[in-house]
């Protein structure tokens, strides 16, 4: 690597993150980081900064930059409300072990404890929701500290680092030389896995008679997706996923049963409190999939593969338990496995998927009249883009009407908030998936109360290009928490009414195409026509049903088999 004499600090952490292949920044300039983004003016060519309009944009820009392409993604942000105000987006990528790099300006080192003007304690407030947070006071530790983001960010369990570099970081000269980290003492992203435990497993799985798999997102960030496949052709063994799971596998293969948890499908809820075998890999027994733990798969043996020693066992015993990175453990594990074929077994989900059909999901994708649903939108997408867009939701109904109704055809192509469930993740997160794969169609999917959290990085896509296709499912509610009123709280719609602004002439101001559909004649030649430029930001307002629900639901606090049809019948 080339040494640099005498260079600022700010110089050195732009050309560190040259070093670190980033092509692209999201960030908000301000007075305690000024002196990057000046330097940053010298390297435009190298590196593109998106600018959006609230900092919180930014990090879940981020987010769905890193999600959609598999890089990590970099936020650059002010000191003060600049760095705190990131915090949700830096929870946020935690719990769903998103690979970031945040990098926070804070007030000179020799002002650091006074109260001085935007200075917060950044490192104490994201200490307990980074993988680590660390303050550069020196230029000297910019090397090192860079060096020891990306690799703590991008191994193991990816997930968010925040680096709080002082005015005095960013001022001071240095000679600059960067090398990437590779090692840290006491930190083993990828831990050795027990041949023990594999030959437990795989005896495990070959004598059982109704083996089922369940995957998480940890499938996808391990590059795991064809192991999985060939495990799967080669067992037999049906599988389903999680909320963020999807499109690990395509949605029309084979041995794919569909989507575990609370509104997940009837086949793979029912049937986990039946297979004699639970291989679990990649999940971590969220509640949102477990329903009432005490009354889950108890009747299984469990093999839960992980490659974060901390999960395993945390929610749901098990019989063995493989702490490793999901592709190597799938390598190791095919060939002790038998090939095998449970077409019986098989036939019992598909006989929940005729119920399922015919009682929740025609009644949603193919209604005969009455007002447009959210779902016969989401599938209308789906159909017309064969599949192949990146789905990007906001949280709520659409979330999982989004999950439940949309079709993949290739891996990373499902990108929601899942364990925190962060309203206004959705718009910034697909302008970042729209950055990172600017060939690929990209479709956000939001209720009117979410698409209005952050409906100010309408001028982010205006700045930028950016073609996004915004779809708005109107009905007028915060939709999720009207039906949990309607179900638990006595139809009491305590502050869940919206009143909505015009969004045709929102969209008009900044420029955007755009079409309201208030007529289901009308939908399809709407969505052709949304889909019909890659390039152009489009912006279609669909007026759906008022009193929409989401069903199939399993209850809060029952049981993955006590699955309500609708508001009155139960499966």
């Amino acid at each position: 690597m080339e040494e640099y004499k005498g260079i600022t600090g700010s110089e050195a952490l732009i050309r560190a993150l040259l070093a670190e292949d980033v092509d692209t920044i999201f960030g908000y300039p301000g007075g305690a980081i000024m002196p990057v983004f000046d330097k940053l003016y010298d390297f435009q060519q190298e590196l593109r900064h998106i600018l959006v309009r609230h900092e919180q944009g930014a990090v879940h820009a981020a987010q769905g930059y890193a999600r959609a392409c598999g890089r990590t993604g970099v936020v650059i942000v002010t000191s003060g409300p600049g760095a705190t105000n990131v915090i949700t987006g830096v929870a946020d990528a935690m719990i769903d072990s998103t690979p970031l790099v945040v990098i926070s300006g804070q007030v000179p080192a020799n002002l650091l404890g006074t109260d001085a003007f935007q200075e917060t304690d950044v490192v104490g407030i994201t200490l307990p929701i980074t993988k680590w947070s660390y303050q550069v006071r020196r230029p000297e530790d910019i090397a090192w500290a860079v060096a020891r983001a990306f690799y703590i960010a991008g191994t193991g369990r990816p997930g968010p680092v925040v680096l709080d570099f002082t005015k005095t970081a960013q001022v001071g000269k240095i000679d600059f030389k960067y090398e990437k980290c590779s090692f840290i003492r006491s930190y083993t992203p990828i831990p050795t896995i027990s041949e023990e435990k594999l030959n437990e497993a795989a005896e495990l799985i070959n004598k059982a008679k109704k083996p089922f798999m369940v995957y998480g997102q940890g499938v996808t960030l391990s590059h795991a997706e064809a192991e999985l496949k060939a495990f799967l052709d080669k067992t037999g063994i049906p599988a389903a996923a999680t909320l963020l799971g999807l499109s690990a596998l395509p949605s029309d293969y084979k041995h794919y049963k569909g989507m575990l948890g609370m509104h997940g499908n009837i086949g793979p809820n029912v049937k986990t409190n039946e297979c004699d075998v639970l291989i679990a890999i990649g999940m971590r027994f969220d509640d949102r999939v477990t329903g009432d733990v005490n009354k889950y798969a108890r009747q299984a043996k469990i093999i839960h593969i992980d490659i974060d020693a901390a999960e395993i066992g945390k929610i749901i015993p098990v019989d063995v338990g493989i702490l490793g990175d999901a592709k190597e453990v799938l390598t190791r594990l095919l060939p002790k496995v038998e090939q095998k074929e449970y077409n019986d077994w098989e036939d019992e989900f598909d006989k929940c998927a005729i119920v399922e059909r015919a009682r929740v999901i025609e009644y949603e994708v193919n209604p005969e009249k009455g007002d447009i649903n959210m779902g016969e939108v989401i599938r209308c997408v789906s159909i017309v883009s064969h599949s192949d867009a990146i789905v990007v939701t906001d949280v709520g109904q659409n979330q999982m009407m989004g999950a439940r109704y949309s079709t993949f055809a290739q891996t990373r192509s499902m990108i929601t908030s899942g364990g925190l469930g962060t309203m206004g993740f959705g718009l910034p997160a697909a302008i970042g998936a729209k950055i990172a794969c600017p060939e690929r169609a990209v479709c956000f999917f939001s209720g009117d109360g979410g698409v209005q959290m952050s409906i100010q990085e309408f001028g982010t896509i205006m700045q930028e290009h950016c073609g996004v296709k915004i779809i708005i499912l109107n009905n007028n509610w915060l939709g999720n928490v009207r039906q949990w009123q309607q179900m638990f709280f006595e139809e009491r719609y305590s502050q869940t009414r919206m009143t909505n602004p015009d969004f045709m002439k929102i969209s008009e101001a900044y420029g955007f195409k755009h079409r309201r559909v208030t007529r289901r004649e009308d939908l399809k030649s709407a969505v052709v026509e949304m889909l019909a430029d890659n390039d152009s930001p489009f912006v279609l307002e669909v007026c759906v049903i008022e009193d929409g629900m989401v069903f199939p639901m399993i209850p809060p606090g029952k049981g993955v088999t006590e699955i309500m049809l609708n508001a009155k019948e139960w499966f």
